[in-house]
């Protein structure tokens, strides 16, 4: 059994960064969470990945035990958040998987701090070109596009009935949205479903992220809200793509959109019979990708 332990960090921007820090070898990755999530997602990860590998799962701000001081609202502010924890936990040369929103955070992370990362896995990732958010404001709205943090604040589609059920602990409701979306096949063990459930509600800036996301464009696109800006092409680490062929989150089209965006530098597996998590649909699959990708790299 392989040693994990919480701990914490104080960054100079003031906020304080929770993070599980797992022993292995001299392979280091840092895990990334997505939106609704925190490192406690990472535990099948961090528990059955091979030892070889020292696993680092962080809590951005506003998730799991970190704190949030100071609102998000750009994908940079995470990843700015991402260089001073690393700095202060002295890390460097390792791989940064990234899984949904986290992968926006791990290649902005990639774009702004080159010599970092010697490489990058996206797993279900949002696009290069962001994830659009689309609500509405009234019952009788169709819905759209939205364009500021303010109007997704107050959107009934998604903010606020997921705001609502993490306030008023609708666990019925949060596993209702988990299993429609997310676990549409194969679900967590009860009592881990329910620790899951609770890490959920630990998140403060549902809205913000929705209009990180929503903003986010290192693309040489333009989205439909913003035009991109061109930095993937500062991306210069090989890339693993993971996507499941079933994700109802994020669709293909988007994927394909990071693809294309991130051309020869990309590495594309298919992760069969999977949706939006392969952490729960196929744990060993997702990890033999990982670890093949991982270790072919190393012996280059």
């Amino acid at each position: 059994m392989v040693n994990m332990a919480v701990k914490s960090v104080e960054l100079s921007n003031g906020e304080t960064l929770y993070y599980r820090e797992r022993d292995g070898g001299e392979i280091k990755v840092l895990l990334i969470h997505g939106n609704m999530t925190s490192s406690k997602h990472w535990d099948l990860v961090l528990e059955n990945m091979d030892v070889k590998y020292k696993l680092y799962a962080v809590d951005l701000r506003g998730f799991g035990l970190s704190t949030y001081n100071k609102q998000v609202m750009s994908i940079k502010d995470f990843s700015d958040d991402v260089k001073l924890f690393v700095d202060a936990i002295g890390l460097n040369d390792f791989a940064a998987v990234g899984w949904s929103t986290g992968g926006a955070v791990a290649m902005q992370f990639a774009v702004d701090y080159p010599g970092y990362c010697n490489k990058l896995i996206l797993l279900a990732s949002e696009s290069t070109r962001g994830y659009p958010f689309v609500g509405k404001l009234n019952d009788t709205d169709e819905p759209r596009r939205f364009t500021t943090h303010d109007e997704i604040k107050r959107d009934l589609m998604v903010t606020l009935p997921v705001q609502t059920a993490y306030d008023t602990n609708n666990v019925e409701l949060l596993k209702l949205i988990w299993n429609a979306v997310i676990y549409t096949h194969n679900q967590p063990a009860s009592e881990l479903y329910d620790e899951y459930v609770q890490d959920m509600r630990t998140q403060r800036n549902l809205a913000e992220v929705h209009h990180c996301n929503n903003t986010f464009n290192i693309s040489h696109h333009h989205n439909g809200l913003v035009a991109g800006n061109g930095r993937v092409d500062d991306i210069n680490v090989p890339v693993l793509v993971l996507y499941g062929e079933r994700d109802m989150v994020v669709p293909r089209a988007m994927t394909m959109e990071l693809v294309e965006d991130l051309g020869d530098r990309a590495t594309v597996v298919e992760l069969k019979n999977c949706g939006h998590s392969a952490l729960v649909d196929d744990l060993p699959q997702l990890l033999g990708a990982m670890e093949q990708f991982l270790e072919k790299e190393v012996q280059v």
